[in-house]
This record gives C-alpha cells, structure tokens and sequence, in this order.
C-alpha cells in the first residue's frame, strides 16, 4: 500500500487506514470476535494507521485496538485515539485534569505507556483558542503521556485554527464526495504548516457505498437512526450532514462514472485518496471482507479527469446546498 507521511507525527502510515467507531458497537452490535477478525484482515491488507476514540462503545473499541497491539506488536502499527466527548461539551472541561483522567483511561485501555497520537475530539469552539489548553497538551508529551496531539474537527474554520497551532500534529475532518469545502483552503493550509489530514466520514455514513435505497432502515442503536437530525451529536457526523434521499440520488448519478471492477465505495475512497494534502483516510468496516476492499482502494489507479469533474458537478448541483456554508 503507498505509504504517506502523518503529518508532524513524522511516521509513514498506508493511505488507507481504518476508523474503529463501528467497532464500538455504536452502528449496531458487534462482537469481540467479529472486532478482532476486522482488525486482523485490516493489517493483513496493509493498514497501519486505526483511529479510535475513548467514547466508542465507552472504551470498548479502545481495549479491542489494545488487543490487537498485544497480539500483534511488530505491525509497525499508529493507533490514534480521541479524547473530550465523555463531558458536557463546555470549554472549562478541557483542562489538565481531565486530559489526565482521560489519558490515564486510554492508556489502560489500549495497553500501552504512551499513546502515539492523542487528538481532541471535536471541541467547543474557543477551545481552539485557549493557549492553556495546548500548554497541557505539550506537558502531555513532555511528560511521555503522548507522542504527538492533533483535534478532530467539525468545521473548516476550526480546521484553520488547529493548524494554525505550532505544535498540532494533524487535523481530521470531513473529507468526501459530499463535502468538497476543506479543498479550498483546509488542505492547502496543511501542505503548508506539515500538518498531517486524516479524512473522517469517507463513505458519509455508508451513504457513498451505493448499497443503500428508500427502504433502507437502520437499527434503533444506530446513529443514523438516532443522529439523522443532530440528536445527538453534529448532524455532519451521520451522512455528512446530506439529507438521506438527496444522498441516494447524489450516489446513483456518481455510480455511472466508477470504473469497471470497482465498487462505489472504492471510487469515493480513490477520491480522497487522489486529494493533495490527505495522509490517510480512515473508513470503517463490519466485517473482514469489508477491511479488505477498502483497503484495495489504495491500489487503483487515479480517477480520471471527467470523474473528478463528475464529482464536482453532483457536488455543486445536488450537495453544496445542504452543507457547504454550514461546516
């Protein structure tokens, strides 16, 4: 798999990573087992970057990513977790303390002294602005808690801000067909600082998979039924913020151009991956089979000039309505 260096984590990881939320049953059930087999096939097809966070399934996917570390400890492997949704999402909350408390929790979770890459999990807004919220942050590293800090975003505003911080390691945001905003000047930004991108919500909730319809239904532990309108958490988070049945139409007029012997997902994930400034995009998966074909995205050529611009046109047309002023 290419390999593309993170950002000021200074490592290389495979472009094609893996997010871990569905491992924390938090898209409906999975099992110990099923997690671990999706873990597995995911290093197998040569991911070495997981993204997790201490909310998903309230650590449950951090202690099965701790568990394939102990099993599995000459993978080469960066796990990066997330910290801050665990509070009510007030600025005061993000404070030395508690990024002990919650570090000391990761930790045990995932096994290990010193997490390689600890990010803010999309923060109240003046957080970005709180230069002893990135004091704590460096004592952090000083102190051999973390390797390296980065913020997972919700807006690209937010994205510029992180990026603008001298020790910020990487920023995640969303980055799909669906959402097309941080190519203006989010990854530009990063090229330029040495930032690190890790593309979040590639498949906008599995929306850009093409295996979904009007009678599709989602179970009630689901997010995408219980966040489809911000319930929850930000509403961008489930279907990247694309209203369920403009998305379908999106997808079967983008299912035209993907190339023969290519799924729509592999399409949207070659996509990101064709981005200048992306280090690595982090789809999720259910099962083996799912890891394996994400992955494989990574191995197919670079979309052509008429498909890049057939994203643009459904994006323009049909998308930016629904979400480009709002993140």
């Amino acid at each position: 798999m290419e390999q593309r260096m993170l950002g000021r984590v200074g490592r290389p990881v495979g472009v094609i990573g893996l997010g871990a939320w569905q491992l924390g049953a938090d898209w409906g059930e999975v099992s110990d087992e099923a997690a671990s087999d999706v873990l597995d096939a995911a290093l197998d097809a040569g991911v070495t970057f997981i993204d997790t966070a201490d909310v998903y399934g309230d650590g449950r996917s951090e202690r099965s990513c701790g568990a394939l570390l102990a099993r599995r400890p000459d993978a080469g492997l960066v796990v990066a977790t997330k910290m801050g949704r665990r509070v009510d999402q007030r600025p005061e909350n993000y404070n030395r303390a508690n990024f002990a408390a919650w570090n000391d929790r990761s930790r045990r979770n995932l096994g290990v002294e010193t997490i390689d890459l600890v990010q803010l999990h999309c923060p109240p807004g003046a957080v970005y602005h709180d230069d002893d919220v990135f004091a704590a942050l460096d004592e952090m590293v000083e102190a051999g808690r973390i390797r390296h800090y980065g913020v997972s975003v919700e807006t690209c505003d937010e994205a510029l801000a992180a990026i603008a911080r001298p020790n910020v390691a990487t920023v995640q945001i969303i980055l799909n067909c669906f959402r097309l905003k941080p190519l203006e000047r989010v990854l530009p930004a990063a090229r330029d600082a040495g930032v690190g991108i890790i593309a979040r919500v590639p498949l906008a909730s599995g929306l850009l998979s093409g295996k979904y319809d009007e009678h599709t239904t989602f179970s009630a532990d689901d997010h995408r039924s219980y966040n489809r309108h911000g319930e929850a958490f930000d509403v961008g988070e489930t279907f990247a913020g694309v209203p369920f049945e403009v998305g379908l139409a999106a997808v079967r007029e983008l299912g035209g151009v993907v190339s023969a012997g290519s799924t729509m997902a592999q399409f949207a994930l070659r996509w990101i991956v064709d981005q200048p400034g992306v280090s690595v995009v982090i789809p999720g998966a259910r099962d083996p089979g799912q890891a394996r074909a994400n992955a494989a995205s990574a191995e197919l050529p670079r979309l052509s000039a008429d498909q890049l611009a057939a994203v643009r046109e459904t994006y323009d047309r049909l998308i930016r309505p629904h979400v480009h002023d709002r993140w």
